[in-house]
């Protein structure tokens, strides 16, 4: 496949690359001083302001890319800080002025509210945060968000005379071998252990900066004002209350079932911690790729059986090298997909190991990188920087969608059977963990000034309340109290995390529909994902055909779907 070219720029130069504020400031000033008479001027000054942003953004995304890429360069580190220290502040505060410009303007009130309601719904929502004393604050803060990649990137164990990042070792924890499992296990957990005072220090710093940004910005709580900055508009934290109530009384019930058969299936007298990953029936631990070329591949070739267009999209990303797939010591951990707002093609990063995860996480990261192409000619940088709620039902949904085809990994029956039954055992999986990660999100930051022993006691209560009583944690009362630290979501993107569930529901829905309708849920779920952000959730997700929608009958219903689907793999 061709490489794709960014469209032509009209405000700034072609040849324009983002170097220093003193470049960059004569067309933030431009736009500012810019006298709009009519609303074809004002239209004109929104598309000249969203290329001069893509443009600033996309720089910024790369100097991120190649940070996460190698975080021991002292080279690459220093030009992303140096972006966020002598850059940033500046972007921030003439973003500031510009929101003010356009909200203030009369003809602002009278674009239609169809096409621009969300639009001007965020740049009011960004003007409720701004304090010209929290633009350093910010800046610290983007800074000491870093640092979790820092001391979590570097996390090595050593086995069996060989050295293994904590992705490559998670794979132990799939081996018929419970010894091994076990042994792995504890390794994993006394590593992170080792850095668990480096890392409550961290998290403590960033909970006051936050909390100090909130107060500044006249919020009462920083969960207040996260809720405003992600232009949550459609729920509450009322609702993210009842949907944790909701997940406890639908999913945990499954959830329970699932751990029983396990237990039943490695007839072991009680389920450890260890045991949950394995797959039962003495089946060695499931290598659906053997290395990142392979991956891209078979990735491509399900794409393919589920829409052409969406195999083009992945082979675009090879082409162009947008892709960092393998894992490596000295590479940040995780794996993501980034955006680009200026030439629509993204970046896709992860830290592949050969895994059943691995696979998934790449069918995850590669329906955002759909998403990204559907979206990349919309008129507006803001209709392409789309809400997690509808990001992640495009990753999710391709998750499951794509079980349809997952014979192009598994060539063996019984290696499919069990990987598809692996899926729905994660899917349901990952609904309590969510609802602990944003009820435990809820507390600390309702509860700023907590102790760290009161942390430590909240956070236990939490985990529990959502854990199953068929895993034995005894014994582990140090590892538990301190799991929270392994979740990039809490230092670097707070309160990102119910969007996964949200986005689970409708994803389970997708899927749903797909097997009942075929090309018909695909057709929805391309035009749903084309119209980015320029329409509320409630309305993305009608266009996908499915609702938006996260209360206990609904949960009910769909958690049957699942059971079904799981029983039938039986």
């Amino acid at each position: 496949m061709e490489a794709v070219k960014r469209k032509p720029r009209n405000f700034i130069p072609e040849n324009f690359i983002v170097e220093n504020w003193e470049q960059l400031q004569p067309y933030f000033e431009k736009l500012f001083l810019q006298e709009i008479n009519s609303t074809e001027e004002l239209l004109l000054w929104l598309k000249n302001r969203s290329e001069l942003e893509s443009a600033v953004d996309e720089d910024y995304r790369w100097r991120y890319i190649r940070l996460t890429c190698d975080i021991n360069s002292a080279e690459i580190k220093q030009a992303h800080e140096y972006f966020v220290t002598e850059i940033q502040p500046h972007l921030i505060e003439y973003r500031e002025k510009l929101n003010k410009k356009f909200i203030t303007h009369p003809l602002s009130q009278k674009l239609d509210k169809q096409v621009y309601g969300t639009l001007i719904n965020g740049i009011n929502n960004s003007l409720k945060l701004h304090e010209e004393e929290n633009i350093e604050l910010l800046t610290a803060l983007e800074l000491k968000q870093q640092e979790y990649q820092g001391i979590s990137g570097n996390m090595t164990i050593q086995y069996k005379d060989n050295e293994y990042t904590l992705p490559q070792a998670v794979n132990f924890l799939y081996e018929n071998d419970r010894t091994v499992r076990e042994e792995v296990y504890h390794l994993i957990a006394q590593r992170r252990l080792n850095d668990k005072e480096k890392l409550n220090d961290l998290y403590s710093d960033l909970i006051q900066k936050r909390n100090e940004l909130a107060t500044k910005a006249g919020f009462s709580n920083y969960r207040d004002y996260k809720f405003t900055e992600l232009n949550r508009n459609d729920y509450t934290a009322d609702d993210c209350f009842q949907f944790h109530e909701a997940i406890k009384k639908e999913v945990l019930p499954l959830y329970e079932i699932f751990l029983n058969d396990k237990k039943k299936a490695l007839g072991v007298d009680t389920l450890r911690p260890w045991d949950v990953d394995v797959i039962e029936g003495n089946q060695q631990p499931l290598k659906p790729f053997t290395d990142g070329e392979d991956l891209i591949k078979k990735t491509s070739n399900c794409f393919h059986e589920i829409r052409p267009f969406f195999a083009d999209c992945l082979q675009v990303m090879k082409t162009m090298g947008h892709l960092d797939l393998e894992s490596r010591k000295g590479k940040a951990p995780g794996g993501y997909n980034m955006t680009m707002p200026e030439i629509g093609v993204p970046f896709i990063f992860m830290n592949a190991a050969s895994s059943l995860s691995d696979m998934v996480t790449m069918l995850h990261e590669g329906g955002h990188a759909i998403h990204s192409f559907l979206c990349k000619d919309l008129a507006l940088k803001e209709f392409k920087d789309v809400p997690s709620e509808i990001a992640e039902v495009a990753s999710m949904s391709m998750e499951l969608i794509s079980m349809e085809h997952w014979e192009i990994f598994f060539e063996n029956k019984e290696d499919l059977r069990h990987a598809k039954q692996q899926q729905i055992k994660r899917v349901i999986h990952i609904l309590p963990w969510v609802a602990t990660i944003d009820k435990f999100q809820h507390w600390v930051y309702t509860n700023p000034n907590h102790t760290l022993e009161q942390r430590k006691t909240e956070w236990t209560k939490i985990f529990f309340e959502f854990s199953s009583s068929a895993i034995d944690y005894s014994g582990l009362d140090e590892n538990i109290a301190y799991r929270w630290q392994s979740q990039l979501h809490l230092f670097e993107v707070p309160f990102y995390y119910i969007e996964y569930a949200i986005a689970q529901l409708g994803a389970i829905a997708m899927w749903k529909q797909y097997k009942e309708q075929g090309d018909v849920a695909i057709d929805n779920y391309i035009k749903a994902l084309s119209m980015g952000y320029s329409k509320s959730l409630p309305e993305l997700y009608k266009a996908a055909g499915i609702q938006f929608d996260f209360s206990q009958n609904y949960i009910s219903e769909l958690v049957k779907f699942l059971k079904k689907e799981y029983e039938a793999l039986h």
